[in-house]
């Protein structure tokens, strides 16, 4: 049986800010951004709400129907990267940082150096986040949600990008094709990240 998937409105909110807090309290870079654990279970769910309301607005959010799980999409045209950090007008990390923890510099340092990386130059979807309830993993929800928008990226002839943020997610992202683009960009004293790029696989009409 296939994952029923549909888009995000804004009154999923709460919905996907808790998701995203749940993935990724556990995440690497999550733990680099707060590494004490008591201040990260207070001030994580504002950044996710952070980075929420940010894609609701630009982007895109798909969200299996039972809640479980949601992804987070920009559509990036031709020539238009995320070189100076931000992801819109006034989202850059620097507005995030102030609204989440105004003394945490590592919240807009990992805006900074991920948008560094973004490759520019060609349309892409950008796959900013997924996140599936802890105890809904490794049931396929994630791989169901990535590949809805692969394959319209083969119809459509679009490559697609994301950043890896563990070993674990890094290898579910090669089996769908995704490889490494340039060099592993490794946080100052924290855990390596992945950038990755996937691009079209020639489609075949059902």
């Amino acid at each position: 049986m296939g994952v029923a998937i549909r888009t995000a409105v804004e009154g999923d909110r709460e919905l996907i800010v808790r998701l995203l807090d749940e993935a990724f309290q556990d995440d690497p870079v999550s733990g680099w951004v707060f590494p004490e654990v008591a201040d990260r279970r207070a001030k994580h769910p504002a950044l996710m709400a952070a980075f929420t309301d940010i894609v609701l607005a630009a982007g895109r959010i798909d969200v299996t129907e039972d809640g479980s799980a949601c992804a987070l999409w920009f559509s990036v045209p031709a020539d238009e990267g995320q070189g100076d950090g931000d992801t819109g007008d006034d989202d850059g990390p620097a507005p995030v940082r102030e609204a989440v923890d105004p003394d945490n510099e590592r919240i807009e340092t990992i805006g900074r150096l991920t948008a560094a990386v973004h490759p520019t130059g060609r349309a892409h979807e950008y796959l900013w986040m997924i996140g599936v309830a802890p105890g809904r993993q490794g049931e396929g929800l994630g791989t169901a949600l990535i590949e809805a928008v692969l394959d319209r990226c083969d119809r459509e002839e679009l490559p697609a990008y994301l950043e890896a943020s563990n070993a674990r997610s890094r290898k579910l992202y090669e089996r769908l094709g995704f490889e490494l683009a340039g060099s592993v960009l490794d946080l100052p004293d924290g855990p390596a990240m992945w950038p990755m790029w996937r691009e079209p696989r020639p489609h075949r009409p059902a």
